[in-house]
C-alpha cells in the first residue's frame, strides 16, 4: 500500500437531482459566481465544441482547493481534514444541452456538509470520470475544467458555473532509451473477460550490454511497486543521478533485465492475480506478458531466473505471485507487505470483528499512525474519503486502497456486477456473508491449507522486511504469518527481518545489495547440465 496524502440504489434519484436542462451560455473555461439567495451549488457543463457520446456516464466531481497547484482534480483521494474540499454524484447520462449540479445533496469530503465550507478564496475545478479501464482521475478521455479562482460564503449562498472544456489526451507510451523501453500488449485473457480491448503495460530496463551483446540471455527481475504505481516508474527509478541507477549501470554489476508491472486497471490496482472483478491478471501476466517480455528482450526464460520484489502493495503481489505461481517463479523479495493475514487486516480481524470502523471498545479504528504513535486518519475517515469518489457513493468503486483490495479479495454482486462489499460504506457493519471468498487471498491461510505441497516448492524462496512500527500497522499481518512459518514443518528456509521502530516502508538493502542477493540466488538454483 503506498498512498497519496492522505448507495448505489439511491443513483437513480440523485441522477434526477443532477442533471436540469440549462441554456447557460458562459464563454470556455469562464466560472461565474452569481450572489443568490439561496445555498451554494455548482453547475456543470460542457463547452461548446467538446463533444462526447450522449450515452457517456460517470462521476462528477467539483474540488475546491486554496491552492492553484498541483491542479484541484489531481488532489481527489487525498487524506486529512485539510485535503481539498471534493463534491461528487453519479452521472448516468452526459448530454451536450444537460447540467449536473453539485449542491449540498451531493456527496461531500472531508466536510460533513456543504454549509460547514469556511468563507474565502478557492481555486475551483470541475471532473469527469468516464474512464472504466483505468481508475486514476488522469486516464485519457476524462473531461475537466480550467482552474478558476471564486470567492466563496456558504452562509451567503452563490450558483458558480464551470465548464468541462478539457479532455485527457489518449495514452502514448512514453519516449525510449537505450535502456528504458515500453510494452503495451492487448490481453486476450483479459479481453474475453471485460468482453472488451483491455491491456497489460510495462516497462522494462535493460542491463548494460544488451544492444552490443546479442548472444547474451539475462535473468528477468518483476517489480512491483507502491499501490496504483504505473509502468513508467522506470523513467524515475532511472533518473540522472539515482542510487538504482548507479547501481544499475556499475561495470561489475551483476546483469539482468527488470520488468515493472503497471498499478491501474478498471477497479485501481490489480495486485496482479485472478480475481471474480478484475478478471485473470495473474495467469495474463505469466502467461502472456512475461513471456512476451522475455521473448522480446531476450531473457532466459526459465523459472529459476525469475525473482520478484516489491514494497508495500509490490510487498504482497510479490509473495502472492511467488505463492500462487509456485512453480513459475524462483524466489520473492518483499518489503512492508500489506496483509498476508486477514487476522489483521490492517487493525480489522475480519473473521471475528463485526464493524470495520469501531473496535470492539467502541473506540474509532486508526488507518495510518505517525512515528509517534499518533492517529493521522482513521479508517472511517479514509472510507468516506472512498466514497465521495465511488460510483454509487461506495468505497467499493473509489479505485483507490480499500476498494481495490475489495475488488481484489471480494467477490462479484451477481446483482449489481460490481464488487461485494465486505463491510457497509456508511456504517462499517461486517457482511459475514462475504468473509468466505477473501479467504483464498489470506496468503497465511493458504500456506497452512497447502504446506504439504507448496513447502518443497517455496524453500527458500521467501524474504521479507517490515518496520516494527508500520504507519498502517502491517507489521501485525506479518507476525501472525512469521507464527505460522517458523513452526512450519518443513521449514521454509526463507527469512523475515523486522526493523526497530522503522515505518513504512522500510527497505533496508541498498540497490546493489539486493542485486547482489537476487544473483546468488539465481546462480545456486541454476540447473546443472
Amino acid at each position: 500500500m503506498s498512498r497519496k496524502f492522505f448507495s448505489s440504489v439511491f443513483a437513480p434519484i440523485l441522477f434526477a437531482v443532477a442533471l436540469i436542462l440549462s441554456n447557460a451560455s458562459d464563454s470556455a473555461g469562464q466560472t461565474r459566481a452569481s450572489q443568490s439567495s439561496g445555498a451554494l451549488r455548482f453547475e456543470v457543463k460542457l463547452a461548446r465544441g467538446l463533444t462526447v457520446a450522449a450515452q457517456t456516464k460517470g462521476r462528477l466531481f467539483v474540488v475546491l482547493s486554496r491552492r492553484r497547484e498541483p491542479e484541484p482534480r489531481t488532489t481527489v483521494g487525498e487524506t486529512g481534514m485539510d485535503a481539498p474540499v471534493v463534491l461528487a454524484r453519479d452521472l448516468e447520462r452526459l448530454a451536450p444541452d444537460a447540467v449536473g449540479l453539485l449542491d449540498a445533496s451531493a456527496a461531500i469530503f472531508p466536510l460533513e456538509t456543504l454549509s460547514q465550507l469556511p468563507a474565502g478564496e478557492y481555486f475551483v475545478q470541475a471532473l469527469f470520470d468516464s474512464n472504466v479501464d483505468l481508475k486514476s482521475v488522469n486516464a485519457p478521455g476524462n473531461l475537466y475544467s480550467d482552474v478558476q479562482s471564486v470567492r466563496l460564503d456558504a452562509s451567503r449562498g452563490a450558483t458558480v458555473r464551470l465548464e468541462l472544456a478539457r479532455r485527457v489526451l489518449p495514452e502514448e507510451l512514453p519516449a525510449e532509451t537505450e535502456y528504458v523501453k515500453y510494452v503495451r500488449l492487448q490481453s486476450k485473457l483479459l479481453s474475453a473477460f471485460h468482453k472488451r480491448p483491455i491491456y497489460l503495460r510495462a516497462g522494462i530496463i535493460l542491463p548494460r550490454g544488451h544492444a552490443s551483446d546479442r548472444g547474451a540471455r539475462y535473468p528477468l527481475r518483476i517489480h512491483i511497486g507502491g499501490y496504483g504505481a504505473r509502468f513508467d516508474g522506470v523513467e524515475r527509478m532511472m533518473r540522472a543521478g539515482s542510487e538504482f541507477r548507479r547501481a544499475w549501470e556499475a561495470t561489475d554489476a551483476p546483469r539482468m533485465i527488470l520488468l515493472h508491472l503497471d498499478g491501474d486497471g478498471p477497479f485501481g490496482d490489480p495486485y496482479q492475480v485472478n480475481s471474480d472483478n478484475n478478471g485473470p491478471y495473474g495467469d495474463a501476466i505469466t502467461q502472456e506478458l512475461i513471456p512476451h517480455v522475455e521473448e522480446k528482450f531476450r531473457a532466459v526464460g526459465e523459472p529459476y531466473a525469475r525473482v520478484l520484489d516489491g514494497g508495500s502493495t509490490g510487498g504482497w503481489v510479490s509473495l502472492a505471485l511467488q505463492i500462487f505461481y509456485p512453480d513459475f517463479f524462483g524466489g520473492a523479495w518483499s518489503f512492508c507487505p500489506d496483509s498476508p493475514d486477514f487476522r489483521a487486516f490492517q487493525l480489522i480481524d475480519i473473521y471475528a470483528d463485526r464493524n470495520a470502523y469501531r473496535n470492539e471498545h467502541g473506540f474509532e479504528r486508526p488507518s495510518a499512525r505517525d512515528r509517534d504513535g499518533d492517529t493521522r486518519f482513521t479508517i472511517r475517515h479514509e472510507c468516506q474519503m472512498e466514497n465521495v469518489k465511488g460510483l454509487g457513493d461506495s468505497w467499493t468503486m473509489s479505485g483507490e486502497q480499500w476498494g481495490a483490495w475489495n475488488a481484489v479479495y471480494g467477490e462479484r454482486d451477481a446483482a449489481t456486477g460490481r464488487p461485494r462489499p465486505l463491510w457497509n460504506p456508511q456504517t462499517g457493519e461486517i457482511d459475514r456473508a462475504a468473509v468466505e471468498h477473501w479467504k483464498r487471498y489470506d496468503l497465511r491461510l493458504v500456506l497452512e491449507n497447502n504446506w504439504p505441497k507448496l513447502a518443497p516448492k517455496l524453500r527458500g524462496k521467501l524474504r521479507i522486511w517490515m518496520g516494527d512500527a508500520d504507519s498502517y500497522f502491517l507489521n501485525n499481518g506479518l507476525y501472525l504469518l512469521d507464527d505460522f512459518l517458523s513452526k512450519a514443518r518443513p521449514a521454509y528456509e526463507g527469512r523475515i527481518t523486522y526493523g526497530r521502530r522503522e515505518g513504512h516502508c522500510w527497505i533496508p538493502l541498498k540497490e546493489r545489495e539486493l542485486l547482489d542477493e537476487m544473483t546468488a540466488a539465481i546462480e545456486s538454483a541454476r540447473p546443472q547440465r
